[in-house]
């Protein structure tokens, strides 16, 4: 299995992806969409798409930004995002991998911390993160604009 960033031809997939009904199921956003935020993400300094593939499969997905911080030191943090894998490939190490992956990223860039959030919903997923090392931290807050 290998991580690596996405490519364009990669969106229908992780758009699939998305679809499963623990996560946006019917809310995903169309191909020509994606497309448009895909080239967006391209023009940030340091925010990408990421995928995992098995034998030629992409079976998992994340993103991640690197972002520059006044604080600490002026040290970056790294905030992952969207993060899933396929329904039928879950348990055998893939989000593990991804996460590795991401944590190497953010260690080679000199982030302070990598963080994420999750639906307070998705238990097993808290588990799994519980399970990499992830320390439960503060409150995450959210609110429509």
């Amino acid at each position: 299995m290998i991580v690596r960033e996405a490519l364009a031809s990669d969106l229908p997939t992780v758009l699939d992806l998305y679809a499963q009904p623990e996560l946006d199921g019917d809310g995903v956003i169309s191909l020509e969409n994606a497309s448009r935020v895909y080239e967006r993400m391209a023009r940030y300094p340091d925010f990408r798409l990421y995928v995992a593939e098995l034998d030629g499969r992409v079976v998992g997905t994340f993103m991640l930004i690197v972002m520059d911080n006044l604080a600490h030191g002026g040290a970056p943090s790294g905030l992952v995002e969207s993060v899933v894998v396929a329904e039928d490939m879950q348990g055998r190490g893939i989000g593990t991998a991804m996460m590795q992956h991401a944590r190497a990223h953010c260690r080679s860039r000199g982030c302070y911390k990598m963080a994420l959030s999750s639906n307070l919903k998705r238990e097993r997923a808290h588990a799994f993160y519980d399970g990499l090392g992830f320390e439960r931290h503060g409150f995450s807050f959210r609110v429509n604009p």
